[in-house]
């Protein structure tokens, strides 16, 4: 991959522990291939603009899960300012916690995986490598098999002579349909040769899958305000519940929801901003792709729900749903591929790159990011996700536990960055793995960084496993965050 080019070592360091030679001849003197390969390397050339960046959270947004969970915020109970106001403060907040952990990868030009070698040891970094890892390929088979059931929707509404393959108990292996895998496959195969030509692919994809979106749904919306009439829509979808001081818990839940919602391509974000070509750049990005385009997709979004309970008589928060009752074949399926485009997109984003640079990460030898993304997504097949889905326990379990260490893992890296290092990391010592290398540590792991990290999640995972600490669930991000930084800066004094 050309894009990746490793910047000159300044200092040889020799008589590494492990005793490794370093045979690759393009590699700077003194890296370790225990720690290096080109696409770990520190990028040379930083050509992302603010627009790239912009596209990028489009991408994260305009999915049919981010059309559900907008809507959804919408049926809390609040007025539809109070929602908004929600949304605003949460947004705000994701902006400014994506800058913070935005910087160290964009001034260095390294993934998240290698950014952590800084806090956590050159070998330590694993742990969150792998957290971060498992995290996407749970998630990566879930949204894969949620945009090939919105496909397969729409399959069935123009071939119902295919519906007996949609029958799993027929036509079914490892409990999904015949129909049901070729649609999932199909849509894993698409996304794996999207992501197989590199990331100046994946950057034309999602410049423009993420406006793409955006003209459909201000189609659809347009379609669906005409179709309902002005007066006939009530933007309180779920009726006013709460009044007075009530109202503030609800907000506050709302505000914690939209940044665990985002929480894990948030950790992760160095992985996109190690391309932009300024810190200013990323940051403008940040602020028209986050707060702007956030609340601009959530008004067209709500907009569309109130419309459909005039239009059709019931309330649906689907999209694909929505477009597949439009009386107008070539609407739905524009609408249909459209959606399953950005779904596509948010997947290659949050799902596919992470894992692509987190698997490599632990071994680069063996593993480069095209092999570290196919891994993971081979692996995505193999949890069946589809049934992850279909059981709420086992997904709230398997994904809420692994999320819990997201928090921590956060307010660590934050704390070491710009409290510890103040700011400061030395970039060749991030590919060393000799005694003297400034994030050897001991053994190549810190372990003030896991002791902050373990304690800090086990109380993150028990609020939401005890039933008792129900209340405490929507906010374990932030409970694991500060609980995470507060622990490490003590170990740090």
């Amino acid at each position: 991959m050309a894009q990746f080019s490793a910047a000159p070592g300044s200092h040889p360091i020799s008589n590494y522990p492990d005793g490794t030679s370093d045979a690759d001849p393009s590699m700077p003197a003194g890296y370790s291939e225990r720690l290096y390969n080109e696409d770990l390397a520190p990028l040379r050339a930083q050509n992302w603009t603010a627009y790239n960046i912009f596209a990028f959270w489009m991408s994260d947004v305009h999915s049919v899960g981010g059309y559900v969970f907008a809507g959804s915020l919408f049926a809390l109970g609040l007025t539809s300012w109070q929602v908004l106001v929600s949304l605003l403060i949460g947004i705000t907040l994701v902006n400014v916690l994506c800058n913070l952990i935005a910087k160290p990868s964009q001034l260095n030009g390294v993934p998240y995986p290698v950014a952590c070698r800084a806090t956590f040891g050159v070998l330590g970094a694993n742990v969150p490598a792998v957290i971060r890892g498992l995290i996407a390929v749970a998630w990566y088979g879930i949204q894969t098999y949620l945009a090939s059931s919105a496909l397969v929707i729409v399959v069935l509404k123009f071939m119902p002579q295919l519906l007996p393959y949609a029958d799993v108990h027929r036509h079914g292996l490892f409990g999904l349909s015949t129909i049901g895998w070729a649609g999932f496959m199909l849509l894993w195969v698409l996304q794996a040769l999207v992501f197989w030509h590199g990331m100046e692919t994946i950057k034309k994809f999602i410049d423009f899958a993420g406006p793409a979106v955006y003209v459909v749904m201000f189609i659809l919306a347009g379609y669906m305000v005409y179709r309902a009439g002005w007066r006939n829509i009530g933007i309180n979808l779920g009726g006013v519940k709460y009044h007075g001081m009530e109202v503030v818990p609800v907000m506050i839940t709302a505000i914690s929801l939209v940044v665990s919602y985002f929480s894990g391509p948030m950790l992760n974000f160095g992985d996109f901003s190690r391309y932009g070509k300024s810190f200013r750049s990323v940051k403008r990005g940040n602020f028209w792709g986050l707060p702007v385009n956030f609340l601009a997709f959530s008004l067209v979004t709500v907009i569309t729900t109130a419309a459909t309970l005039p239009v059709f008589g019931e309330l649906i928060t689907d999209p694909v749903e929505t477009v597949g009752r439009i009386d107008y074949p070539m609407a739905v399926i524009l609408g249909a591929l459209t959606f399953t485009i950005a779904t596509i997109g948010i997947n290659i984003v949050a799902n596919f790159v992470s894992p692509a640079f987190d698997f490599s990460n632990v071994a680069p030898r063996l593993i480069s990011w095209r092999a570290g993304g196919m891994l993971a997504a081979v692996a995505s097949i193999f949890i069946t996700p589809w049934n992850l889905f279909n059981n709420p326990a086992v997904i709230h379990y398997t994904l809420d536990v692994l999320g819990s260490f997201i928090g921590p893992l956060y307010g660590v890296l934050i704390v070491d960055f710009y409290l510890v290092k103040r700011q400061k990391i030395v970039l060749d010592d991030l590919y060393t793995v000799a005694p003297n290398g400034s994030y050897w540590y001991r053994n190549g792991v810190n372990y003030r960084a896991v002791a902050a990290l373990l304690p800090a999640a086990l109380i993150a995972v028990i609020c939401v496993m005890v039933p008792g600490l129900d209340g405490c669930a929507n906010f374990s991000w932030f409970i694991g965050a500060g609980l995470g930084a507060l622990f490490y800066r003590l170990l740090t004094r």
